[in-house]
């Protein structure tokens, strides 16, 4: 059982990576010229927060888990593969890992950790608000 909510997370994870993506191309061609960098990191940063959360939401059922050690277990690990397609993808085209730790430091209204932590957090807090937990 624990191996079909592995990957029926990972699954997910899939579809929250495509919507990072699709998060960071509105980013850039909109947000950004239209608010400048700063406010559009901060709103990019909230909007995947959100999305990660619905995600989480929408696909409880489907994943069929209201322990909370299960839903911890999801989200680290929704986090870990996040940290590990961050760093590979940055390492792959180039980049030092200054460059990759910068997201790190809220650094021009970078606040890439705290979608980090909605990641994490996500199964759980979508639990909740089903009141299941």
């Amino acid at each position: 059982m624990l191996t079909v909510i592995a990957l029926k997370a990972l699954v997910i994870w899939g579809g929250i990576l495509v919507l990072a993506v699709a998060n960071g191309a509105l980013r850039e061609s909109v947000l950004v010229p239209g608010i400048g960098n700063p406010a559009a990191f901060v709103v990019s940063g909230l909007l995947l927060s959100a999305l990660i959360i619905g995600v989480a939401y929408l696909s409880l059922p489907w994943l069929h888990i209201s322990r909370p050690v299960h839903l911890w277990a999801v989200g680290l690990g929704w986090l870990a593969l996040t940290l590990i397609f961050e760093f590979s993808f940055g390492l792959w085209q180039g980049q030092s890992w200054p460059e990759l730790l910068e997201a790190y430091t809220f650094k021009g209204g970078n606040i890439w950790p705290v979608v980090l932590v909605a990641t994490a957090l996500a199964p759980y807090i979508a639990a909740q608000l089903r009141g299941w937990v």
